[in-house]
């Protein structure tokens, strides 16, 4: 089950499954380095609640994954787990963001793949009003 929009020549995708098993050439990881939440990007969101730190973590692994010149990316949906920020936020500002990013710095795809039904509703609904 999956939803696309393209922008510019970036087609962006949400889908529900396992990130872990995507063929994509990066994939992020919200955790710190000993993959235990409440570090790093993970850990400052849930802190300070500022939609600016989110947006930030999307531009920055962009940035980076551009830098090594990844074609294809795959976000889960960064702070809403264990932390509850909340998805339609999260899922509003992941996908302006990289959107944004993506007009002017294009990737040939860019996945949010989620875990559960609930949140693939919310991102594929946020991403179905994306102009």
């Amino acid at each position: 089950m999956q939803n696309e929009k393209t922008i510019g020549t970036t087609r962006i995708v949400t889908l529900r499954g396992d990130i872990t098993e995507q063929d994509t050439d990066a994939i992020v990881n919200a955790a710190n380095s000993s993959l235990m939440g409440g570090g790093g990007v993970d850990g400052a969101i849930h802190r300070e609640r500022e939609p600016e730190l989110l947006a930030s973590a999307y531009r920055n692994s962009l940035a980076v994954a551009q830098s090594k010149n990844i074609r294809t990316i795959a976000f889960p949906s960064i702070s809403t787990g264990a932390y509850g920020y909340p998805v339609e936020k999260a899922a509003m500002i992941a996908l302006t963001t990289v959107a944004d990013f993506v007009k002017k710095n294009p990737f040939e795809e860019v996945r949010f793949v989620l875990f559960s039904e609930s949140d693939f509703k919310t991102y594929s609904d946020v991403l179905s009003r994306l102009s």
